[in-house]
Formats: C-alpha cells, structure tokens, sequence
C-alpha cells in the first residue's frame, strides 16, 4: 500500500511513510504511546511483538532495496526505525472519521489506517471539492469520498485536462 500511494498517488520516491490515524481506545496495542495524539505531533515506536526484524539476508541489502522491506504488520505506517507520527482518533471529537476507521477494524481485524494530506508531490493541499476532483482524477486514486458522496473513478466521464499540471510546482 505504502509503494502504490507513493508512486501512483503522491508521485514521490517509493519508500516514504505514511502517518497511522489509529482509534484512540486502541493507541497502546498498536504503539508504544500512553497519551492523546490528535493533531499528528507525536512520536512512537511499532509494539515489539508488531515488528518484524530483518533476515540476514534482508540486511545485507543497500538502498531502496532495504528501504522496501516490511518492517511491520502494519507496514504502511511503519517508518524504517520501526517509529510512526500517530493520529488518535476520538469518538467524541471526530465521530465520522472513528466510525470510519472502526468499519475498517471489523472488516480487517486493524484499528489503523493510513493518514496522508490530500496532495500530489509539489503541490498545495486540496482546498475544495473542484480540488479534490482535479486530484482524483489526475492520479490513480479509485475512489473519492466528498461528503455523503463516493465517486468511482470507473464511472467519471474522461477527464480533459490539458494543462500540464506536474510542471506547475516545484518538486519537494
């Protein structure tokens, strides 16, 4: 998930993580966290029991190479350090985003999702729902959720964009 978000969503380098949006009751099975962390300004290492440590062979890789393996059960979010920049999501103050992530818990068996702005490489954040649409459908992205709305990029019309939008900003 982290290679394909990065390379046909983000376009940026392959190996850069995500940030884990987690439901806050359950920060302390995942990481090693034991406070709030709403606003993604907090550092914690994966649990131990969560990480997988490298073969022998793994480690004798250089690079990319190294970089691309899966450090653990929750690989997406997973920094090479084993750490993660955690989310906590409250019922109280954001219920539509907890109920999210708790449907994916009881489809997966995870509390975790992948937190990420809403951009490509070198560009600002969308602002607007014309944004939000420009992005979706420029990228590789299968689905939108705008509102009370899911776009599937299937049943979009063709997308005439003409401009040469990757050009526009200065990478980072």
């Amino acid at each position: 998930m982290q290679k394909k978000l990065n390379l046909k969503i983000k376009f940026r380098e392959s190996f850069r993580p995500f940030a884990p949006s987690v439901l806050a009751e359950d920060v302390s099975d995942y990481f090693e966290l034991d406070r709030p962390s709403p606003y993604m300004l907090l550092v914690a290492e994966v649990k131990k029991d969560l990480q997988r440590q490298m073969s022998e062979e793994e480690l004798k890789l250089f690079g990319i190479d190294k970089l691309n393996i899966a450090r653990s059960t929750i690989p997406a979010v997973t920094h090479v350090d084993y750490s993660a920049r955690i989310q906590t999501v409250h019922k109280e103050t954001n219920p539509d985003y907890w109920e999210l992530i708790k449907k994916f818990q009881e489809l997966t068996g995870y509390p975790v999702i992948v937190n990420t702005s809403f951009n490509v490489r070198g560009e600002p954040i969308v602002c607007s729902p014309e944004d939000a649409y420009r992005c979706f459908m420029r990228t590789e992205m299968d689905y939108l959720v705008l509102g009370n709305f899911l776009l599937d990029k299937s049943g979009q019309p063709e997308f005439a964009d003409k401009k040469e939008w990757q050009k526009e900003y200065e990478l980072d």
